[in-house]
């Protein structure tokens, strides 16, 4: 454990989801919301340190901030804040685990949280997927890409701004989701060096793979000749990839196992297809408002989509049978400990990632 020299932002709940087994379907709800909540709370108070430190000249600092801050579901830093959860829940460190998001946390528990290195390096993390994430958008959005003008439910960086800043803010936001884990930021512990190395290894080839699938994505449109498993292959990366990273991720940043390491990553490579098969099921069947970007554009640029090869019926069962699946390699490895004998009855406390799986699977954009 690494002390930091500056306070840091209070931590919420990127290492606790506490749900009881005899809980309601309505207070499981309430705690995964109010564990995403705690999260997106982390993040945009990280995001305001980001920018502060980095300096950024006008309009690009405008344009980053203005990618970064909208309304966006923040599937990759859940992704991230979950897994950290699940594993530091199995872990022996568990310090931490005397209180849960609905519980006031002690001023001498929060500050030996407030200097915890290995949360630090998991909000690192949490911000660097988001960060890669974004910049791919700003791209894809671009007129020589998918030419898109609206985002997130609000026009397109390059609408609001000129081409040419909505081109560099994504170029410094992908340069910036690697510096995050190693920059010396106010409000974080300092790196961990073995954690940031680790980290390393596992982002920078799925960024790669995350740019190759988009170029294998572009090169598949208007082709009629791609089977299901040119579909996945493209897929696996473009989508697959990040998501694949950001569990992993945050499984290092809790000391994750070889088994548990193997385990988010099976699961990992199951809910990044699945994410995929629904978007494409959501472009054909959800409206512009909801989804928040233009709905039809798939059919509008002619891409490849699983909605195209195997039709709504089926694409939605395929998309369900990977859901089970990213939920069984995590229960193997990662299943809830055996209830406690508190008097709350309150044991099962390690079901984020089961819980963010299902919010996904009933997600609407």
């Amino acid at each position: 454990m690494t002390v930091s020299s500056t306070p840091s932002v209070m931590p919420t709940s990127f290492k606790s989801f506490n749900r009881s087994n005899s809980s309601t379907d309505s207070n499981a709800n309430n705690s995964t919301k109010q564990f995403h909540s705690a999260v997106r709370a982390q993040l945009a108070k990280d995001i305001d340190v980001l920018f502060a430190y980095a300096q950024l000249p006008s309009p690009l600092l405008d344009a980053c901030r203005y990618v970064m801050t909208g309304q966006g579901k923040l599937v990759r830093p859940l992704l991230v804040a979950s897994a950290f959860a699940n594993v530091n829940d199995h872990s022996d460190k568990n310090v931490d685990n005397k209180f849960d998001t609905d519980t006031a946390v002690s001023d001498e528990l929060a500050s030996l949280l407030e200097n915890d290195s290995d949360y630090d390096m998991a909000r690192r993390a949490a911000l660097a997927v988001e960060l890669l994430h974004t910049y791919s958008l700003v791209h894809d959005d671009l007129p020589c890409m998918d030419d898109d003008d609206l985002r997130r439910g609000q026009p397109t960086a390059h609408i609001v701004f000129e081409e040419s800043t909505a081109l560099l803010a994504g170029d410094v936001l992908q340069t910036l989701a690697f510096e995050v884990l190693t920059a010396e930021l106010p409000t974080f512990a300092p790196y961990d060096s073995d954690i940031a190395s680790q980290l390393l290894a596992i982002f920078a080839p799925r960024a790669r793979r995350m740019v190759s699938g988009q170029m294998l994505d572009l090169n598949a449109e208007a082709s009629d000749s791609i089977s299901q498993s040119d579909l996945e292959a493209i897929h696996r990366d473009k989508t697959g990839a990040l998501i694949e990273a950001a569990m992993l991720m945050g499984g290092i940043c809790a000391g994750a196992t070889a088994p548990q390491r193997m385990a988010l990553q099976e699961c990992a490579q199951h809910i990044g297809l699945a994410f995929q098969v629904q978007d494409d099921i959501l472009d054909v069947t959800t409206s512009t408002d909801t989804l928040g970007k233009p709905a039809g554009s798939d059919e509008k640029l002619d891409k490849s989509t699983y909605v195209k090869l195997m039709g709504v019926d089926d694409a939605t069962s395929y998309a369900q049978s990977l859901f089970n699946d990213g939920r069984a390699a995590i229960s193997r490895e990662l299943n809830s400990r055996e209830l406690s004998d508190n008097k709350d009855n309150i044991g099962t406390d390690n079901d984020a990632l089961l819980a963010l799986i299902e919010w996904l699977w009933s997600r609407k954009k």
